[in-house]
């Protein structure tokens, strides 16, 4: 366990971020999956707004990196 006050400061904060971060990406991961399900065109379209929304904003908050969630909107665009 931690001993010092910093310590323990620091343990609480990777608690909060581990929480955000958890949040995030099983955001991202339903958001993929559901246009992943999608047969729909038209629903498809609606959806990968959505999705592209999710990614932007999770590299926003840094749970993933900018690069990578350009990519992965890329990918998602090619195949819809």
């Amino acid at each position: 366990m931690a001993n010092t006050a910093s310590a323990l400061k620091n343990v609480r904060r990777i608690k909060t971020r581990t929480r955000q971060n958890n949040f995030w990406r099983a955001k991202i991961k339903a958001a993929l999956k559901s246009l992943s399900k999608n047969a729909d065109k038209n629903k498809a379209q609606e959806l990968l707004q959505q999705v592209q929304s999710v990614l932007d904003k999770a590299a926003k908050r840094n749970v993933m990196h900018k690069n990578k969630a350009s990519r992965l909107v890329s990918r998602v665009f090619r195949k819809v």
